[in-house]
């Protein structure tokens, strides 16, 4: 009811009552309470709740408004540096309520507050005590507990060219004092933990509102402008601000680069600052001297050496300089010591008079009511310097009274003399307070003096408007890389000095809320730091030897934390992870080799629903379930006979096994239940959803820790590391077979080097075969690309030890059986059928795995459903050794031979679609005609077999294939077919004469089987070979083998059956010979050659034979019969042929 002016003499009355220090004439320095606290503790109380009660109207009330800016927070900050740890702590109470509800009208003053008293007393500099400190801290905890604290500091301090970096300086701070130095954990320790981590929890608490402002880049300045009077026009639109502040903190990241310079040569300082379109091209004084003014952190020696410098350039900049200064209702020593603490006045006297010179000439601007002229402004400024002199020099013995300052100042102004009581006023000013020309190095915690806080009220009033931010995190991307790493490293200080659980938990807060910045900003080596660093505090990669590490890990709670914080941040943020992948898997490992990780880790390792430990012969991950009570000391196996035989001599012996306490179950549990929250499996089923990067360090690391198997056998657990390892690898690549092709090497060099390695049977090398089928089983339908690669790694088998071939065969062979039929309609080239057939044929004389590589082949060949020109000769082949092998029964061997006598149709429906299709087919018929040869000399090796059923069928099989119509077989094909079938007979004659008939049972019936293919054979191709030059040597080729057969004796006589059939084979070869016109009696030399050889070898076999085939009347007209009745020629050559 009373008003305004009431309210402020209110505040004005309490505001006096602190002042009361002054009025005891106790030291400024000191601000000693040395009478009861009572009375300003009490307007202390009064000035909080009146504060809190209207704080947020304040602002409505300029006069209320300009109290609380000016007298009232004056006052505040020098109070707040009261020895009194309650008034301290009163003081910041009110500052705090100040700065909740009317810090947009505050800025300066706050930022004067955090730097002359928080970060002053919680340094512990200037002789501030232990309870000081720790006050000053709190306050500070108090401010960061403001989620926008931090973010505002920056937007509003450190983002302004003319303010201190005031977020950077308290984060620092924050991070140092949580530093225990020599001693146990401190209040003060702990207090800046809580302070440290409420600021970055809040940091990572707006990543959930992110916003598209945080990664918004600022254009280059491309040329000079003004940008000291630079003012943020749109605060309440993030669009404008943000640019802003972005620019500002570009700019004045620059202009500390150039302080940098400067401070070192200042010739180098101005190129750099021009370089950067900071200063103009040309330098004028104006751009000179605000530099100087404004930018903090310059070499205040240097800077008083330039102002003071003689050139005319450096004059106009002194000129400039001292008019960015406003002394207006300023005494002249406040407006000195302003002045003066901006630079080190020189010690050159003739400097001193140009730089007072400047001085007074704008004093006498902004004052000209109290001199008559600049001049008297002059005399008198260097009258109160050679004063200060006077009083504060310790070597002056003889000090100067107040009658000789006021004699020496007698008519100076104008030939009159000033106020006495001004000049005694200005005396005892800098009797009691000196002015310091050697001022305090750059920006920081210095006083808040008179004059300081005069000049800051008048940059109060021309500072760009206070930034509120809000939850979203505009600036925190800025933000978080400063203050990154002295987090870390001060929360990993306390965590490993530290056992209270809470302060372990805040500890584990703040980590977690680190990795979650580190990731959201993309600063991964932040958190690949923070991850090697915890992976530590786990203590499972400790070398030292623990008699039993399941319980010391349950009983030690900073580890189990670590270890659950280590793969929270592994799961969650697994993407930013690169070199901390190797740490995570040590710890993975571990925890295997201590047996405290489930047996089935990983679980399904696919996309489909059939999991890994269906498909591999062993299961991947297959260790044994960690028991909920694991056993205390348990003896370790013993292997082999005598092991045995010594365990039960030394049985009665044995203590009994010692029974574990509550204590260690209680231990394992929590141990098993640490490992259960981590889910270590997810880190290797989900990788699928890792970056490229990640996941291929994470390969890395794995294969890193398997290391390289030696050839001498290493012990059981680097085995069991390497399988493990393996095992993981496998189901990494398994889980990303859309990114293979990032793996594929690691995987594939690895397993090569396993496989080579390994000279005996050994799980690691059964996974590591096991693991590529499987790989190459579940890939081979979705990468085309890499079906080739995939295959020709399965050439790895092969080359396996013979005795680790034979172990695994059977297994191998069934595996390859199930990628050949899931995958056959995905091979296409020929490298990749010759690798699957390979290991096929392999198997062929195995005795395990001959029926399942069969079965194999029977899917590729029936019917020919799979086979192709790629696979045609080396299925062929393979059948082939199928039907030699004695391993299977003689049925087995019939049913190869009749997959290869079927697979002639495919031969004959690709000759059909190729003269289908037309075009340039002669290279691909060739190519078919060639693949029939193939069989057909694969079918000749089958026809010498020993046994009677699988060598006559084989006969069978080879007549088939070589009467099939529809192959486009060339003369030369036919020729070359006829070298095999001589081949064949004479191998055949061979074995009828060498041979024990028990050997070769019943080779009577294979002859005769033999010189019909033969026969007929010959009148197939007969057509395609009678115009050839060679004819004739095949023909009587022909009728030599022939007679051989004929003359041929089995067991000491000549066989009835080939006696009774081979005359009739020559008469129907003779009968379409004639009927075909090959061989007629005519008057040509070269035919009468053929027929009469053809008769001199015919009578050797069948003298019977020419009156049946050219009977006199009809031999002597044969050419004429030949000529007048060609159709009957032709019946009687159909019929010879039947």
């Amino acid at each position: 009811p009373l008003g305004v002016p009431c309210m402020v003499e209110i505040l004005q009355f309490l505001c006096s009552l602190l002042n009361i220090a002054e009025d005891m004439d106790v030291s400024q320095r000191m601000n000693g309470i040395d009478y009861d606290e009572d009375v300003p503790l009490f307007a202390l109380g009064l000035i909080n709740s009146a504060i809190e009660l209207s704080a947020s109207s304040i602002h409505r009330h300029p006069k209320l408004l300009a109290f609380v800016q000016d007298e009232l927070f004056h006052n505040l900050m020098q109070f707040g540096l009261s020895m009194s740890p309650l008034i301290l702590s009163t003081v910041c109470s009110t500052v705090f309520t100040l700065f909740y509800h009317l810090r947009q009208e505050l800025k300066l003053q706050i930022e004067a507050f955090f730097s002359c008293v928080i970060l002053r007393l919680a340094q512990g500099r200037y002789g501030a005590s232990y309870q000081q400190q720790e006050v000053a801290l709190e306050a500070l905890v108090d401010f960061c507990r403001q989620k926008e604290f931090m973010a505002e500091m920056y937007a509003n301090m450190d983002c302004d060219l003319q303010c201190s970096n005031v977020f950077e300086d308290l984060a620092n701070l924050l991070s140092r004092s949580a530093f225990p130095v020599n001693s146990p954990l401190s209040a003060l320790n702990v207090l800046a933990l809580d302070g440290l981590v409420a600021v970055i929890q809040a940091i990572a608490e707006r990543t959930d509102h992110a916003h598209q402002h945080h990664g918004q880049t600022v254009p280059e300045i491309s040329e000079y402008f003004p940008f000291w009077q630079l003012k943020c026009e749109g605060s309440n639109d993030p669009d404008q601000w943000v640019r802003f502040v972005h620019q500002q903190k570009s700019i004045k990241r620059k202009l500390m680069v150039g302080v940098e310079h400067f401070n070192r040569d200042k010739k180098k300082g101005f190129e750099y600052l021009q370089g950067v379109h900071l200063l103009p091209e040309k330098l004028d004084p104006r751009s000179v001297a605000l530099f100087f003014r404004y930018t903090p952190g310059l070499d205040k020696n240097l800077l008083g050496e330039y102002l003071g410098n003689h050139d005319e350039f450096s004059i106009l900049v002194l000129h400039e300089f001292s008019k960015t200064f406003d002394f207006e209702d300023m005494n002249l020593d406040a407006a000195l010591r302003l002045f003066l603490e901006t630079f080190r006045l020189p010690g050159e006297s003739q400097k001193i008079q140009r730089i007072l010179e400047a001085f007074s000439e704008r004093y006498y601007e902004q004052s000209p009511h109290m001199f008559v002229n600049r001049d008297a402004a002059l005399v008198l400024s260097y009258s109160v310097i050679m004063l200060n002199t006077d009083q504060h020099n310790v070597r002056v013995k003889k000090k100067m009274t107040e009658e000789d300052f006021i004699r020496n100042n007698r008519r100076i102004n104008g030939g009159n003399d000033l106020p006495r009581e001004f000049l005694s006023e200005l005396f005892y000013s800098i009797c009691r307070n000196e002015i310091k020309t050697i001022p305090e190095q750059g920006a920081g915690c210095s006083e808040m003096s008179y004059s300081r806080w005069v000049d800051l009220m008048w940059k109060s009033k021309r500072t760009s408007v206070y930034i509120a931010c809000d939850s979203y995190p505009f600036l925190d991307n800025d933000m978080f890389p400063i203050m990154a790493g002295p987090s870390v490293a001060a929360i990993s200080v306390v965590f490993d000095n530290v056992e209270h659980e809470e302060i372990l938990t805040g500890c584990i807060d703040g980590f977690l809320s680190v990795a979650k910045l580190a990731a959201f900003y993309h600063l991964d080596d932040v958190l690949n730091d923070l991850v090697v660093g915890l992976c530590k505090f786990t203590t499972l990669l400790n070398n030292s030897y623990v008699d039993d590490p399941v319980i010391a890990f349950g009983v030690d709670t900073k580890a189990r934390m670590a270890t659950e914080a280590v793969f929270t941040i592994a799961t969650t943020y697994g993407d930013h992870i690169r070199s901390g992948w190797r740490n995570i898997v040590d710890c993975i490992l571990r925890l295997h080799k201590i047996g405290l990780l489930p047996g089935r880790l990983t679980g399904d390792t696919g996309d489909d629903q059939e999991s890994s430990s269906d498909s591999l012969p062993s299961k991947l991950g297959s260790y044994a379930v960690a028991p909920q009570a694991l056993p205390i000391n348990t003896p370790k196996k013993t292997y082999g006979l005598m092991g045995r035989f010594s365990q039960l001599l030394y049985l009665d012996a044995e203590e009994p096994r010692s029974q574990p306490t509550e204590e260690q179950l209680a231990a394992q549990r929590n141990a098993l239940e640490t490992v259960k929250k981590c889910q270590i499996g997810t880190i290797f089923t989900e990788s699928k959803f890792l970056q490229a990067d990640s996941l291929s360090n994470l390969a890395r690391a794995l294969i890193q820790a398997a290391g390289r198997p030696q050839r001498i056998t290493s012990s059981l657990d680097d085995e069991g590391t390497a399988v493990f390892c393996l095992e993981l690898l496998i189901t990494v690549t398994l889980n990303n077979r859309d990114r293979i092709v990032l793996l594929w090497q690691g995987v594939y060099e690895h397993i090569t080097h396993i496989v080579q390695s390994t000279v005996m049977p050994c799980n690691l090398v059964e996974k590591a075969v096991f693991g590529l089928l499987h790989i190459c089983q579940r890939l081979l339908p979705y990468k085309e690309n890499l079906v080739d690669d995939l295959l020709r790694s399965l050439q790895l088998i092969l080359k396996l030890d013979a005795r680790v071939a034979d172990a695994y065969c059977e297994n191998i062979t069934l595996e390859v059986t199930r990628l050949v039929k899931a995958n056959a309609t995905h091979i296409k080239s020929q490298m990749g059928w010759r690798t699957i057939i390979s290991l096929l044929c392999v198997t062929a004389r195995h005795p395990d795995a001959s029926d399942a590589g069969f079965e194999a082949l029977v899917f590729i060949m029936s019917e020919g459903a799979h086979l192709s020109p790629a696979n045609f000769i080396v299925s062929v082949e393979a059948s082939r050794q199928f039907a030699e092998s004695r391993l299977g029964s003689a049925e087995r061997s019939i049913h190869a031979l009749n997959l290869m006598a079927d697979s002639v149709n495919c031969l004959t429906r690709w000759s059909r679609e190729v003269k289908e299709a037309g075009g340039e087919a002669d290279r691909i018929l060739e190519g078919i005609a060639e693949m029939w040869l193939r069989l057909v000399q694969a079918l000749r090796k089958v026809c010498t077999d020993q046994r009677e059923e699988v060598r006559n069928h084989a006969l069978l099989c080879l007549h088939r294939c070589l009467i099939v119509d529809g192959i486009s077989v060339s003369s030369s094909a036919w020729l070359m077919s006829f070298d095999i079938i001589f081949q064949l007979l004479d191998e055949l004659l061979e074995i009828a004469q060498s041979y024990s008939p028990k050997d070769f049972r019943n080779m009577e019936v294979s002859l005769l089987h033999a010189v019909k293919l033969l026969c007929k054979v010959f009148l197939q191709s007969l057509k395609d070979l009678s115009a050839q030059s060679s004819f004739s040597k095949l023909w009587l080729e022909v009728l030599d083998m022939i007679e051989k057969f004929m003359k041929v004796k089995l067991r000491g006589r000549r066989t009835e059956k080939l006696h009774e059939a081979i005359p009739e084979l020559l008469k129907n070869i003779l009968l379409v010979m004639k009927a075909n016109g090959v061989l007629s009696k005519t008057s040509a030399s070269e035919e009468n050659t053929l027929w009469e050889a053809t008769w001199l070898q015919v009578n050797k076999v069948a003298p019977s034979l020419q009156p049946e085939v050219f009977p006199d009347n009809e031999s002597d007209s044969a050419a004429e019969g030949e000529q007048s009745k060609p159709e009957s020629s032709a019946q009687e050559g159909q019929t010879a042929e039947q």
